[in-house]
């Protein structure tokens, strides 16, 4: 009888990628793969180590797991990922339960690690960070339809309170050709919605290139046939070129969606965040971009109390979003990551401030978000169908304007069936929060 395999993938949609490679080798060489772990013999934990909230997620998993383990329900436990890289040694120490404590150069090795396992033993091993798989055969975890195309592994950038570089190693682009090969490969499959993710998408081709590839390789993405939807996240201001916006406007598969985290707007916090945009770079590349596309959805990223944030930068950064009205945005309280330059800056703020001018931008843009979907009224948006709610009687899906888990959804009614994946045109008829209702036209 086959040995049953359980992953469970933590963190960002990068992380994700991994897993599903991981999962490809596991089934390939014979595992079968469960997604509930007390089915499991075998479970893998691919962590993630970024921030404070996402360090509690991964120990919490290894926790209950690990509870599992002591029941009999599972057998072997795995960990790999961001936290066992950034944490190595500790990380083996701290979770005994543990089988194999890994790094994330050791993920294209899994089946060896989970064969070794198997045989009684414990690996404690660190592989180097450039060993990272790149490419290779997945097994999509997500609805059928759409997929995370990764770009580029590590990150170059050396913002000082990310400790992405430390975990991740440096930027790294995936050749052009290896990207287009996964992308014919998964459009072939189904795929009709690809979401280009890196650490840093625009910086793409720099390192083998010499300069950005990126409006390059969406021009021959949009050439592959199958793909419907190509979206662009994880966009650093200052490499927004003229000839990335004029590519995304000129595309029809583009989706005129840009996430872009500037995560603050004043210049004095961006200078101590060792980012390279600055308040007026932004207000211009903004509007430049609503000019070439009046209908484009904006995202951003924002952290409040950040080491010497003033009461008068926190005010100015209210003013900012309030004035720049992005559709969707996210809001996180400075984490002080250990190995961080800014983790040793002074004027560090408490918690407490922290997270309090977090809570007002999220109530402040509450309300952008409630009236740009109240301006949807009446209007038609295509759609792509993800799935049947059977308690509220209606479909549910994404307009071009929501990202995968991220952003909103619509949910609408149809006179005919419906299939997951197939892209319809809705007549918008209410909001709900920060979802749309509508009904699909005949």
């Amino acid at each position: 009888m086959a040995i049953k395999v359980g992953v469970v993938s933590l963190g960002c949609d990068k992380n994700l990628v991994d897993s599903e490679r991981m999962l490809y080798k596991l089934r390939e060489h014979g595992y079968e793969l469960v997604t509930e772990f007390g089915d499991s013999d075998v479970a893998v934990v691919n962590t993630c180590g970024f921030i404070q909230s996402a360090k509690e997620e991964a120990i919490e998993t290894i926790l209950e797991i690990g509870k599992l383990k002591q029941e009999g329900r599972v057998k072997k436990l795995i960990l790999t990922g961001c936290l066992t890289e950034r944490y190595k040694e500790e990380a083996a120490e701290e979770f005994p339960e543990a089988d194999a404590v890994v790094g994330i150069g050791n993920d294209r090795d899994i089946v060896d690690i989970l064969d070794r396992v198997l045989r009684g033993e414990r690996v404690v091993e660190f592989a180097p960070k450039a060993e990272v798989e790149m490419t290779g055969e997945r097994i999509l975890s997500t609805l059928p339809f759409f997929a995370y195309l990764k770009i580029a592994e590590g990150c170059s950038n050396c913002c000082t309170y990310c400790a992405i570089p430390m975990i991740r190693g440096k930027f790294r682009s995936v050749p052009m050709e290896a990207v287009l090969s996964e992308a014919r490969f998964l459009a072939a499959h189904g795929v009709t919605e690809l979401n280009l993710v890196a650490q840093d998408t625009t910086r793409y081709g720099e390192d083998l290139y010499g300069t950005s590839r990126l409006p390059e390789l969406l021009h021959e993405l949009c050439a592959i046939e199958g793909v419907h939807w190509v979206r662009l996240l994880y966009c650093y201001p200052e490499r927004i070129t003229d000839e990335l916006i004029d590519t995304m406007a000129r595309e029809e598969k583009i989706v005129k969606y840009l996430d872009m985290p500037i995560q603050h707007s004043e210049d004095s916090v961006l200078s101590r965040m060792n980012r390279q945009s600055r308040h007026a770079q932004l207000i211009t590349l903004i509007g430049k971009l609503r000019e070439k596309m009046p209908d484009i959805v904006l995202r951003t990223t924002l952290i409040t109390g950040f080491p010497g944030e003033t009461q008068a930068e926190f005010d100015a950064l209210a003013e900012f979003v309030q004035d720049m009205r992005f559709t969707h945005l996210g809001c996180f309280p400075y984490s002080q990551e250990e190995g961080t330059k800014a983790a040793a800056f002074p004027e560090q703020l408490d918690e407490e401030t922290k997270a309090h001018r977090a809570d007002i931008l999220m109530e402040q843009q509450m309300e952008i978000a409630a009236a740009y979907n109240a301006a949807q009224l009446g209007t038609v948006r295509e759609a792509v169908v993800e799935g049947f709610d059977k308690w509220a009687e209606c479909y549910f899906g994404r307009t071009q304007a929501d990202a995968p888990d991220i952003d909103g959804k619509i949910f609408f009614t149809s006179e005919k069936p419906l299939q997951i994946g197939e892209y319809v045109n809705i007549r918008i008829t209410d909001t709900l929060d920060y979802d749309l209702v509508g009904e699909a036209l005949a």
